[in-house]
This record gives C-alpha cells, structure tokens and sequence, in this order.
C-alpha cells in the first residue's frame, strides 16, 4: 500500500523579529543532539578504541569484539576518524562508516548499563496529576487512610 503526501503551498511570510524568535525558540525544542562523540583515540597497548564525549566520560571498546574493527591492521586503526558529526567512526580508505551507537548496543554489558538507566530515569517520573493529587493529601496530612472492612 503506498502513501502518497501532497505537498502545501504556503504563502510567503514575512520574515519579522517575532517570526524568527519563534521560529528559533521552535528549533531549540525539537532539536536533541544525542549521541555525539568528540573524541577518537586508538589504545595500542589495549587494542581498544577510546570514545570520549562532551563532559568528558568515554567508553573503551576492545577490538576483538567489533568484526568490522577486527580485520583493521594498526595503521588502519591508527586513521579512524570520527564523522557524521560525532556519530560514526570512519575510514575513508576502506570506505568504511561504523555507528557508534551500533558498536555500544553490540555490547551486551553496555546494553544492561542502558537499560538500567531508562529504568532509573523513567521510574523517577511523576505525572502532573500525581504530583497535584500528592500535594493535594499533604494539605490534608498525607495520604488516606485505607477503610478497614
């Protein structure tokens, strides 16, 4: 079954202060980087990779564990770049492009890592109607009482 979307006309808006303040306030909200390395370096006494990100926390990834990594003699991996805006390593002479939230999720331990820490975060989550039906109880002294039969 094919989906066809039909494109809309909009007519030309002019470009004011305000337009561009929305336009900029509704970008930085839709805009989420998300994983992006800053830094690369090949540990040759390890034969690991070391990713570094932005606040300065990194992960170590053995070789050996990577296929894709694992044939690359050490000049090759002494070349790995990172690309694709801190997403990917890459090796242009090999053609080759690796994602490294792909290399972090072939990692069963770093996996459990993860998920660990969506469970944390989500379970730390109050919804609003919680949160006011909570301080609703705290005026009246905590939570009720359950009826006893």
């Amino acid at each position: 079954m094919k989906t066809v979307v039909i494109a809309r006309e909009r007519a030309a808006e002019v470009v004011s202060t305000d337009v561009l303040r929305r336009v900029v306030a509704r970008g930085k909200v839709v805009h989420r980087p998300g994983l992006q390395a800053r830094e690369l370096r090949y540990m040759r006494d390890l034969r690991a990779l070391l990713i570094g990100f932005a606040d300065k926390s990194a992960v170590l990834l053995p070789i050996r564990n990577y296929p894709e990594l694992a044939g690359l003699d050490r000049g090759e991996l002494e070349q790995l770049k990172l690309g694709f805006a801190g997403r990917a390593l890459c090796l242009d002479s090999c053609g080759l492009h690796v994602s490294i939230a792909g290399l972090l999720a072939a990692s069963e331990d770093l996996m459990t890592v993860a998920k660990t820490v969506v469970a944390i975060k989500n379970g730390s989550r109050v919804s609003q109607a919680k949160a006011a039906a909570s301080r609703e109880n705290g005026k009246k002294g905590g939570r009720p009482r359950k009826e006893m039969p």
